[in-house]
């Protein structure tokens, strides 16, 4: 039901679609009695999206038709028991995507020529992802992180293995040793083939990378790859096939020294632009700045959530049963401003005292 929103997937959520393009996105919840109706109330969307289907003029009989299939089909994917905060669902004629979200959604039902693909984008930016490269003398895996989880990435020529020569058993019983795996050219060629795997993944997705491994491999990987040397390094052997549990455990203490440094500097940065008046803060304000293209930098609390409707000139609180209530409007700027270039950094509640939750540091 999950998969990694890498950006070759993104691009393809958002690129046009044929008529109608269905996003359905509902909050969930992880544990009783908050999760008792979410089946009920995904099955009511759901059914609304069918009725909103099947009652536009502008959707011919037969994408009607496949449409309601594709609807019913993601229902069917949903796996409300894992349920984390929210949840998406898009369906077009031909095709249907579910979506786990451990970031909540105002619930809703879109029909448009693109996917509504804010939620999505802000879920990611907040989950923090990360690389974990997993390395022994001949198998190499790599991981993709977040908060809460830790995937394998089957691609990208990932696992790599190889196999290892037959161990000398005459000279170990010899001289009373046994060489190291890890200073043959064999194994310093496959090492370089892993690095240069790994490089190739992180031109196409950068993100903080943390290599696991035993000294001798971490030694030969700084040598042979930039990457790795510029990576956060975890001694220890024994993970390079997992289970993910175990790997996620062994580079989490060094993950979370990396998000606090991370909330440290970014929060300097923010004070910095106070000093030098290129500091916005408010949800109206980085709105305006993130729209004009002026934010470098925009920092959001965690679990901040805001309704707000625009009165043409600026934005101003609502309820979401206002008319042009926008209930997902932090999400929103998260989006614009990952567009016009800017970094988003979520930073954990209350660390934002007196900037009203949400600031930006500007270009000019």
């Amino acid at each position: 039901m999950h998969s990694p929103l890498s950006p070759a997937t993104l691009a393809d959520l958002r690129r046009p679609r044929h008529y109608p393009a269905v996003s359905v996105l509902m909050p969930t919840h992880r544990r009783e009695p908050d999760n008792a109706q979410d089946a009920v109330r995904l099955r009511n969307l759901i059914a609304r999206a069918k009725d909103e289907v099947e009652s536009d003029p502008e959707v011919s009989r037969a994408d009607r038709i496949d449409v309601v299939e594709q609807l019913d089909k993601a229902l069917a994917e949903v796996d409300l028991v894992h349920a984390e905060d929210g949840l998406a669902i898009f369906a077009a004629p031909g095709e249907h995507q579910v979506w786990s979200l451990d970031r909540s959604v105002p619930e809703r039902v879109l029909l448009a020529q693109t996917f509504l693909t804010r939620n999505l984008i802000a879920a990611q930016a907040a989950d923090r992802p990360y690389w974990v490269l997993a390395v022994s003398a001949d198998h190499a895996t790599l991981w993709g992180g977040g908060r809460e989880r830790l995937t394998e990435h089957a691609a990208s020529g990932f696992p790599k293995t190889r196999s290892l020569p037959d161990t000398d058993i005459e000279r170990e019983e010899r001289i009373g040793d046994r060489p190291s795996t890890f200073n043959d050219e064999e194994t310093r060629r496959y090492l370089r083939e892993v690095a240069d795997a790994v490089g190739t993944v992180l031109t196409d997705e950068p993100r903080p990378l943390y290599v696991v491994a035993e000294a001798e491999a971490l030694a030969v990987l700084d040598e042979v790859s930039p990457d790795a040397k510029e990576a956060v390094r975890v001694l220890q052997g024994g993970l390079s096939k997992g289970p993910a549990e175990a790997v996620r455990q062994a580079v989490l203490p060094a993950v979370r020294e990396r998000a606090d440094q991370d909330v440290s500097d970014v929060l300097a940065e923010l004070d910095a632009a106070r000093g030098r008046r290129t500091f916005a803060a408010g949800v109206d304000e980085v709105w305006q700045s993130v729209v004009e293209g002026r934010a470098a930098v925009v920092v959001i609390e965690d679990d901040y959530r805001t309704t707000v409707r625009d009165d043409a000139d600026h934005l101003v609180p609502a309820t979401p049963e206002t008319p042009g209530a926008r209930e997902d409007i932090v999400d929103e700027i998260a989006e614009q401003a990952l567009d016009t270039g800017a970094r988003v950094h979520f930073v954990p509640d209350a660390m934002l005292n007196g900037s009203h939750h949400i600031a930006a540091v500007l270009r000019y």
